[in-house]
């Protein structure tokens, strides 16, 4: 089908930049704030995938990942459980298997605080960066400062989740506790069940996120970007240094590719040498429009290990971790559990609609996304892999690698994220 030929002013790089989620979308803002031409290419269109089905929290204090020490050990009694946000789809355990084995051997005090010190660097300014990613592109609207609370039913169920809040407390993270009258006078929308908050301030929400990040994106193509509506299947390379990227049927000049896909950068990942253990941790979420209750902030429930975000016009509930690949469609089970546990929580809520969501987080085996330069390729980079984070972190990793892409050098030591570390 040819090439196709992009001739770019002096001074000026063509980037092409392969996935429009929250990652792609704020690479490219910061790449042409810099100058710098730029071209969107998602199979889906901007905003469709995982940053239109996430949680809506910029959850800074999320340091700390799924695989605390213990895990190994609840992991299988949880799978038995019904009433537990974990799942797994049997007939995909041997081909998750060897994955599985690598994720779990991460959960140790060691791994945790080195996953920690990680993300701390990527997501523990998230609200500010969010908001200076999307200064001026009209997306602003969507960004709402706010607190983030931790729900437990009482004091002793809150201090059994010790090992977590020492680590948050090491990286900076300070939070005030809320019992009893103070909690439901501070939120009276809870039922009793649920006596304890840990309050943390300085966060925030995105009341849509799927028309967020498209808000984004046609900022992007208003300021002269592209976007291009294709499934890339390569980065050509001439003499190791990228010349292209293929996508529907076409070869699309660039002068560098950023690729930022989420859980399906795998393949292309693979083409340019680099055999990550990525897999999909399927994450579900319900909406509940024009509900009768409305929380006054996003929480996260501790005993169900969900989400509930006020969104615009309705409540997302989101969470759970379920393991069967990227084809298997969508599991009932989750989408019951969600209901079950909001009703545990809001005694009374009621619904005038609800909406069903599964998606896939792109999860790494040591929960660390990769951020960086491709080992062996000139001008080409990867930003995937943020598991739970991809919202929060999307606008840091963004400008980490427009900085990259600029040849820059930034502000913070990205050893963490190399992308060669599986080699």
């Amino acid at each position: 089908m040819g090439e196709v030929s992009l001739d770019a002013p002096s001074g000026k790089r063509t980037v092409a930049i392969i996935g429009a989620g929250i990652v792609g979308v704020s690479t490219a803002i910061w790449l042409q704030r810099d100058g710098h031409d730029v071209i969107l290419i998602d199979k889906a269109g901007p905003g469709e995938g995982t940053s239109f089905g996430n949680g809506g929290v910029l959850a800074s204090c999320s340091i700390v990942p799924v695989t605390v020490p213990g895990l190994l050990f609840k992991a299988p009694r949880m799978l038995f459980d019904p009433g537990q946000p974990l799942f797994v789809k049997w007939s995909y355990l041997p081909k998750l298997a060897p994955w599985l084995i690598r994720y779990l051997s991460n959960g140790t005090a060691e791994a945790v605080d080195r996953r920690a010190s990680a993300l701390a660097s990527i997501i523990g300014d998230s609200l500010t960066d969010h908001q200076a990613m999307a200064q001026g592109t009209g997306a602003e609207k969507w960004i709402v400062p706010s607190d983030y609370l931790f729900l437990y039913n009482d004091r002793k169920h809150f201090e059994g989740d010790a090992f977590g809040w020492a680590v948050r407390e090491k990286y900076g993270f300070h939070w005030d506790i809320l019992e009893g009258q103070a909690f439901r006078d501070y939120d009276p929308a809870y039922g009793p069940a649920l006596d304890f908050a840990v309050r943390l301030g300085g966060h925030g929400r995105i009341s849509d996120p799927g028309r967020y990040v498209k808000e984004l994106a046609a900022h992007i193509v208003a300021r002269g970007g592209r976007l291009i509506r294709a499934e890339a299947t390569d980065i050509v390379r001439e003499g190791g240094r990228v010349t292209g990227v293929r996508a529907g049927g076409e070869t699309i000049a660039c002068d560098a590719a950023v690729l930022a896909t989420g859980v399906w950068s795998g393949p292309l990942a693979r083409r340019l040498g680099m055999n990550v253990p990525l897999e999909s941790e399927r994450g579900y979420h319900v909406e509940l429009w024009e509900p009768n209750i409305m929380p006054r902030s996003p929480v996260m429930v501790a005993s169900g290990k969900f989400v509930a975000t006020p969104m615009e016009g309705r409540l997302r509930l989101a969470g759970i971790v379920e393991f069967g690949g990227l084809d298997a469609p969508a599991s009932k089970a989750p989408f019951k559990l969600l209901y079950r546990n909001i009703r545990a929580a809001i005694p009374g809520i009621e619904w005038k609609e609800a909406s069903e969501w599964m998606g896939h987080r792109p999860s790494v085996a040591d929960s660390i996304p990769l951020i960086g330069a491709v080992p062996g390729v000139e001008n080409a980079f990867c930003g995937f892999g943020h598991d739970h984070v991809g919202l929060t972190g999307g606008p840091k990793t963004g400008r980490l690698l427009a900085s990259l892409v600029a040849g820059q050098i930034p502000n913070i030591d990205l050893a963490p994220y190399a992308p060669n570390r599986f080699q």
